[in-house]
């Protein structure tokens, strides 16, 4: 594995996080709009979660290095979301 393909992989994995997370945070934020947000939340988690596994199967074919490099670039792409995204804004409880 020469180090091209070890970076395409490791890409991979952080398009991948960015799908995945990127699309929790679109539908946590639409949660409070929509009219059914139980089946909202349900499609998406399958959605991104079909995404991402489909994508890892296929780079199991190139043996099981490759998953475990794009596990390395999703992780790393977790990370890189979490500090794009703006942060919420704190709700403070009335009691």
């Amino acid at each position: 594995m020469n180090a091209f393909l070890i970076s395409v992989i490791l890409l991979t994995g952080v398009g991948l996080s960015v799908i995945f997370y990127g699309g929790l945070w679109l539908t946590v934020r639409s949660l409070a709009k929509t009219r059914h947000p139980v089946l909202l939340t349900l499609a998406s988690f399958a959605a991104r979660t079909l995404v991402v596994i489909a994508a890892f199967l296929i780079l199991t074919k190139g043996g099981w290095q490759s998953p475990l490099i794009a596990l390395a670039g999703f992780l790393m792409g977790r990370f890189a979301v979490s500090a794009f995204l703006p942060a919420g804004e704190t709700r403070h409880k009335c009691t």
